[in-house]
């Protein structure tokens, strides 16, 4: 394959979320490199389908058009939402950067606090994490499938339709709309899904100069992070849509670890912590996974899917 010497093509989703993030990434690479990036949108079937994300079992859903582009050599490289990618890897791609992560803790927009809403108000959300952490925190409140992109979803709490709904808090700041959230719940309540916050850099297995050119934008830290969060994942053989949360973060030296499985009614949970080092994060991750088996974990994923 021969280096390309005019503008990259980074294929992105076409919402205002995706093309937010894949601009963010092109600027950071225009700036450290000086190279120009051309967007290319690409419609997936996530954006498309009227199936919750659940229903769907949520991994791969906005991934895989954008994999068909590169695999079809009409996009250079794509950006991604880390957590919609699949841990399981396709040995035809590589994650050749992750850059720094943003904001990793969820969101609550609406006009009250978590703590302040009244007993049977209406919470919207599409992840089952969400509402299995949410209901172990207030089983009172009637938690409500949504999905659509951010704006449809803050526009069901502003007509009224719902009081308030979850969501990522670096969504929410990197399209503008972080001052309507009234509360950022911290990862003791709300241990966020592996690898929320952080963005995929993704293209070919076999584009060895792409690999080297988008190494730049790569941040070790997070990504020794997001390896052992989504080690935890694929360990538990869960999907994105599995009440499944898992956080790590590395200061340089050690890297600590803390993921939990919720039963959907938030009645059970098995969370396990660990500290190891950021060089074995995947081995870190596979480990912590077997704990949290042997305590029950495997028990709680098996009744979310029935």
């Amino acid at each position: 394959m021969t280096t390309r010497t005019g503008a990259l093509r980074l294929g992105t989703r076409r919402s205002l979320m995706a093309t937010t993030q894949s601009g963010m990434v092109a600027d950071a690479y225009i700036q450290r490199t000086g190279r120009a990036i051309e967007l290319v949108g690409v419609t997936t079937f996530g954006d498309v389908t009227k199936a919750h994300l659940a229903q769907l079992g949520g991994t791969g859903v906005f991934v895989n058009a954008l994999r068909d582009k590169l695999i079809e050599d009409e996009v250079d490289f794509a950006v991604h939402s880390l957590k919609d990618l699949p841990t399981t890897q396709d040995p035809r791609f590589v994650l050749a950067a992750i850059p720094a992560r943003h904001d990793h803790r969820d969101a609550l927009v609406g006009t009250h606090k978590f703590a302040d809403l009244a007993p049977g108000a209406r919470v919207g959300t599409g992840s089952p994490r969400r509402v299995a952490m949410l209901s172990a925190l207030r089983p009172d409140l009637e938690y409500v499938p949504i999905r659509g992109n951010a704006d449809t979803r803050i526009g069901k709490v502003t007509s009224g339709e719902l009081d308030a709904v979850v969501l990522a808090s670096a969504g929410l700041e990197r399209i503008g709309r972080s001052h309507e959230i009234a509360q950022i719940f911290e990862t003791e309540e709300l241990l966020p899904a592996p690898g929320q916050g952080a963005l995929a850099v993704e293209c070919r297995a076999d584009r060895a100069d792409l690999i080297e050119f988008l190494r730049v934008l790569d941040d070790p830290s997070t990504r020794s992070a997001v390896i052992a969060e989504r080690a935890v994942l694929n360990a538990l053989e869960a999907g994105c849509s599995a009440p499944v949360g898992a956080f790590a973060a590395d200061d340089g030296h050690t890297l600590n670890l803390t993921a939990v499985v919720v039963s959907i009614d938030g009645r059970e949970a098995v969370r396990k912590s660990a500290a190891g080092s950021p060089s074995e994060a995947a081995k870190l991750g596979r480990l912590l996974a077997a704990e949290m088996i042997a305590e029950g974990a495997d028990r709680l994923m098996g009744e979310q899917s029935h």
